[in-house]
């Protein structure tokens, strides 16, 4: 049943009363009023008792948000059809119907934008603020609000015969201009979106670039990412140029912990049992290095000039892979100049097959 088939309806069982068209009106609003009373009584009543049933009080203040509306609907409903009823000129009539629209459109506006920040809010708890920290609730809440306000204004175009055609088209028209006029915002506005949405680093990450600029990200927006370099320099990063580049996360994975990697040559020669247990005794030594997964040594190639060996472990941050290298390097030598161990340097033999003859 369509509006048109429930007026008509509603105007036959108002002929029954007496053919006083204003007492019509009034027992149409009132009987709506009534309506909207229980509907409300249904709504808050039964409908809240079940929700209060529930540990979670989010249902219990989407019901308290719906309270009114519910009912004011009904009233604005009942003083509509009682307009129509009353049978009063075209303009009065057109004005009294745009008004009440209005209120209308106007108290569901407010109802629906309390809701949406009342999920939000839920939304923020439930994910332990992780989702509110990456910018992504804050987006999705910004973009629903304004989605909201232009459904209210075009509901009130529609609501007052408006022809909202033109304006959608000058829209049209504005906004192209505007895309042209702000490509780059909108690339790094876009390519903010996809990093908050696909998550390849987080606040707090440690990340390198494909440019080798490297650090901790401390802020993402949605225009640029904040890097605090690891000489405390803060530099900015637009979103395009991440979202274009390849990103060396060095905090991602399933843990945090980094792997460091401490090449050494030793001379040909060399007791390699011995140098494998001297570089162990180094890396348990160093109390940065993780025990779970343990350090170890592998003999990698035959070099020129050396063996070359290479010291594998881990540590619980990247952001102390330098500092630890060093220490490890600086280990490595005193290890090997106590235990006797030579790390060579390159070596090349000439051959002299003539000589010059001297004057």
């Amino acid at each position: 049943m369509n509006a048109s088939d429930l007026t008509d309806k509603i105007q036959q069982l108002a002929a029954l009363i007496g053919p006083n068209v204003y007492l019509q009106a009034l027992i149409i609003a009132f009987a709506f009023v009534i309506v909207g009373k229980i509907a409300d009584w249904i709504v808050s009543g039964i409908v809240g008792r079940i929700a209060k049933r529930s540990t979670n009080q989010l249902d219990d203040e989407c019901i308290a948000l719906l309270h009114r509306p519910v009912f004011l609907s009904f009233v604005l409903l009942g003083l509509g059809l009682a307009t129509i009823r009353m049978g009063l000129r075209e303009a009065p009539t057109f004005v009294t119907i745009g008004i009440l629209k209005t209120i209308a459109i106007s108290v569901w506006y407010r109802t629906l934008a309390s809701l949406m920040a009342l999920l939000a809010k839920a939304f923020s708890k439930s994910q332990g603020g992780k989702l509110a920290q990456t910018g992504m609730l804050s987006l999705v809440h910004n973009v629903l609000k304004i989605v909201l306000v232009a459904l209210a204004v075009y509901f009130m175009f529609l609501a007052w015969n408006i022809d909202v055609t033109a304006w959608l088209a000058s829209a049209g028209i504005v906004g192209l201009a505007l895309s042209f006029a702000a490509k780059d915002t909108l690339s790094n506005l876009f390519a903010g979106v996809s990093i908050i949405v696909d998550a390849p680093y987080k606040t707090g990450d440690f990340i390198v670039l494909d440019s080798g600029q490297r650090g901790v990200v401390t802020e993402i927006g949605l225009r640029s990412t904040r890097i605090l370099t690891r000489d405390d320099i803060e530099i900015t990063v637009p979103n395009g140029i991440i979202g274009n580049g390849m990103i060396t996360n060095e905090a991602g994975g399933p843990s945090t912990q980094h792997r460091i990697r401490i090449g050494v040559g030793v001379a040909y020669g060399s007791d390699i049992d011995h140098v494998i247990a001297v570089l162990e005794k180094v890396a348990a030594d160093h109390k940065e290095m993780l025990k779970n997964p343990e350090p170890r040594v592998r003999f990698r190639t035959f070099g020129d000039s050396s063996l070359d060996f290479e010291l594998l472990g881990w540590i619980a941050r990247p952001i102390d892979r330098g500092r630890v290298k060093h220490e490890l390097n600086c280990a490595v030598y005193k290890a090997f100049s106590s235990s006797d161990i030579e790390i060579p340097f390159p070596q090349r033999d000439l051959h002299v097959r003539t000589m010059p003859a001297t004057n």
